[in-house]
Parts: structure tokens; C-alpha cells; sequence
């Protein structure tokens, strides 16, 4: 039976505390993106007539609200689930099978993952066939995406299987120093997925295949030469068969590392512009921002998971929500619901790096192509082309901006590159 004490009534006070804010955040966003969508901002000016201002205030503001709803639902369900008594009464069926405790813990897990996919399915199916496809973004069919979902519950099932499985295994043999063993798995894991990626888990998804336009081929492996980053190859990705919109990224580890670019991208921008786009995201693995960010998750974790230690030893951690007995699968799982809504402390620094490492980024392209012109059209077209979205509007609230933007607001962004082309050479 779940007890009122005080880590219950600080753990719903804190989540609903959280909840809220992010409520208050986004709806702050997109009532500021309905005022402000009209105008066009000064970088923009010119170049975005009332029609498409219009239709990316419209577009922004359906799926602002569409992810607000998603975001609550799953919360609630969350919050439900945990005060329900629901999981100590799994958790005792999962006993009386008398499996071995790994197993026991996979089986948990497994049922709990199978129900949040069963709930997720309604979000997934409006947003894929409902608001993209609305707005001419969507070109997947329903054979398809069946495809990739029983693709990706069998790649989660694998994958989180050994994870899940490793790590209680870990516990269970090594109970003093399990977060330490545990942390290197993780190491091991993060390394091995940066490897496999890009060679075995991306193609089970699209078709890749080398750059056909060999001119722009040699423009790209020139430029990530003149950069100093070898690359295995150049591809092109069928990403059209799913949606129009539009994309390239750096992915892979040794000699896995390699230039994706969506063909989507290639029918609808400039060479230069692709090359500019391209020499962006070299800047991010020249200046060692993955990594950064890798070892700053990896350092977190860390410190998480040695916290994690003293509290699974902690009896209250179990009887607060109804368990009878303690358990690892059960403390990591109770652990992951009560540290959900401190991560809306930690995002401000993340998303304030993450910026930080944007514009240096978007620098590093300047210094290698010579020119932020073709950097800056790529940008308006990406905006034009994707209807911007409430995560890369055109008018995002600053208060939502700090607490959520990964990237420096579009406007932001050109405008800095607009004056890097007006500074005078040194």
C-alpha cells in the first residue's frame, strides 16, 4: 500500500511542479508565435511573403499544441501509474512466476515499455497521418511505417534487452560497486551504438548509397579535406519516401564516420549552400562538440548513478509507493520517475551549451568556405521549406528559447552571419 509520507507529497508536489512549468512554457510560445507570425524578422525580410508567414504561424502553433497535449498525457499516465498501486501489484505477479531475478526485472521493464508503445500509438499515428501529412510533409505509407515500427520494437527489445539485462546482472553481482561497473557499460554501449549506426542500424531504416552528383561528391570531400576530418564516404539517404523534409548530418566513429545528405536537401538547395550546411556540421566534430557533449553525459551519469547507489540501499525508496519488498529493477525504475522532474533544472545549461557550441559552429563554416552568405540562404530556405516549427520558429519567447533551444533562434543565427560577411578582413 503506497504511504503518504514526505518523499511521496515532495515527489508530487516537484512533478506536478514540473509539469506545470513546461505547460506554462509552451503555451507562452506558442501564444507569442500566433502574435508575432505575421511579421517577418528583420534577416527574414524580403524573402518570406504573408502566405508563408502565415502558414509557419498556423503550422507552428498545431504542433506546439499537438506535442503540449502529448507531453501532459504522458506525464499524467506517468504520474497515475506510480500512485495507482499498479506496479507493487506487477511487481508481486512477476514474483510468484519465481524466474530468476534478472529475468524477473527484464519482464517488468518489458511490460512496462510494451505499454507506453500501446499508448504512444495514437500521437505517433495523428502526428505521421494527421498534422504532417496536412501540411504536405508527410509521404510515408502505411506499409512502411508498420515496417519501421516492428523494426524498432525489435531493435529496442534487442538493444535495451542486453542493456537492461547487463546492467541488472551487474547489480545483482556486484552490489557495492555495481554504479562503477554499471558507468563503463554505459561508456561501452554509447561507443559501440556511434560505430554501428551508421553501417548497420540507419540502413535497416533507408536506402544509402553513394553521392551521385560526383562534382558535388569531390566539393564535399574537399571541404571536409581542407577541414583535416577524413570520412569513409559520401551518401545520399531516400528520406523523401518518408517525409519532404529536408536534412544532412555527420554521423559514424573511426573508420564508420561518414556525410549523409537527404535527397530531399539535394532536389531543393544550392551546391553552395549544401557545402556551407556541410562545413557547419565538420565544425561540430573539428571543435570536438560531440565529444563534449559525450563526456559531459558521461560525467553526469556518473554522478547520477553513484547517487543511485545510496538510494536503491534506502527501504522508504520502496514502501513510499506500495512495494513490499526492495528490488533493483524496481529502485532504477522508481529512481528514472523521481529524478524526471529535476531535469527541467539541468536544461537551461544544456540548451545555453548547446547554443554556444551552434554559433562557434556556424563560425567554423565562415573561416573554412570564405563566405556566410551561402550559410545564411541555406537557413531561410531550411526555414521556408520545413515551415520553420516551434522548435526553430521565427518568434520564439526568450523564456522558452532558455530553457528549450538547442540552436540560436533562425533570425538570430543570420543575422551573426550577415555580420561576420560585413566584417573586414584582418
Amino acid at each position: 500500500m503506497i504511504q503518504g509520507n514526505a518523499l511521496l507529497v515532495a515527489f508530487v508536489v516537484l512533478y506536478l511542479a514540473s509539469m506545470l512549468l513546461e505547460a506554462a512554457l509552451s503555451g507562452l510560445n506558442i501564444r507569442h508565435l500566433r502574435r508575432r507570425g505575421h511579421e517577418a524578422p528583420p534577416a527574414f525580410a524580403g524573402h518570406l511573403d504573408g502566405e508563408t508567414l502565415a502558414r509557419m504561424s498556423r503550422y507552428g502553433a498545431e504542433t506546439g499544441r499537438f506535442q503540449l497535449f502529448k507531453r501532459i498525457w504522458s506525464d499524467a499516465v506517468t504520474l497515475a501509474l506510480v500512485l495507482s498501486g499498479l506496479l507493487p501489484w506487477l511487481d508481486r505477479f512477476i514474483r510468484n512466476l519465481e524466474i530468476p531475478s534478472v529475468l524477473s526485472g527484464l519482464v517488468f521493464f518489458g511490460a512496462l515499455g510494451f505499454a507506453g508503445g500501446i499508448l504512444d500509438l495514437p500521437f505517433r499515428i495523428w502526428g505521421t497521418f494527421v498534422i504532417e501529412r496536412r501540411w504536405g510533409f508527410s509521404t510515408i505509407s502505411w506499409r512502411t511505417w508498420l515496417a519501421d515500427l516492428a523494426k524498432e520494437a525489435l531493435l529496442a527489445a534487442l538493444l535495451m534487452g542486453l542493456l537492461l539485462g547487463s546492467l541488472l546482472a551487474i547489480v545483482q553481482h556486484a552490489p557495492r560497486a555495481w554504479w562503477f561497473w554499471t558507468w563503463l557499460l554505459f561508456v561501452l554501449f554509447e561507443m559501440l551504438l556511434l560505430w554501428l549506426y551508421p553501417v548497420w542500424i540507419a540502413p535497416l531504416f533507408n536506402r544509402f548509397e553513394p553521392l551521385r552528383d560526383e562534382e558535388l561528391r569531390r566539393a564535399v570531400l574537399e571541404t571536409a579535406s581542407r577541414a583535416g576530418i577524413a570520412v569513409e564516404g559520401v551518401y545520399q539517404v531516400d528520406a523523401g519516401r518518408r517525409s519532404r523534409h529536408t536534412n544532412a548530418y555527420f554521423t559514424g566513429l573511426g573508420r564508420t564516420k561518414r556525410i549523409v545528405l537527404y535527397d530531399t536537401l539535394l532536389a531543393s538547395h544550392e551546391r553552395d549552400e549544401i557545402l556551407a550546411v556541410l562545413a557547419h556540421e565538420i565544425g561540430h566534430w573539428k571543435l570536438r562538440h560531440v565529444a563534449k557533449k559525450l563526456a559531459a553525459l558521461l560525467l553526469l551519469s556518473l554522478a547520477v548513478l553513484l547517487a543511485a547507489s545510496f538510494a536503491l540501499e534506502q527501504p522508504a525508496l520502496y514502501g513510499t509507493f506500495g512495494f513490499s519488498r526492495p528490488s533493483a529493477y524496481v529502485g532504477l525504475f522508481l529512481l528514472s520517475v523521481l529524478l524526471q522532474p529535476l531535469q527541467i533544472v539541468f536544461l537551461p545549461l544544456g540548451a545555453i551549451v548547446s547554443r554556444r557550441f551552434e554559433r562557434e559552429a556556424d563560425g567554423f563554416a565562415f573561416a573554412l568556405t570564405g563566405k556566410a552568405v551561402p550559410l545564411a540562404a541555406a537557413l531561410r530556405r531550411l526555414a521556408r521549406d520545413n515551415l520553420a516549427n516551434l522548435h526553430a520558429n521565427l518568434h520564439p519567447h526568450p523564456l522558452y528559447t532558455f530553457f528549450h533551444y538547442s540552436h540560436p533562434p533562425l533570425a538570430e543565427r543570420i543575422a551573426a552571419l550577415e555580420a561576420m560577411e560585413r566584417r573586414p578582413a584582418p
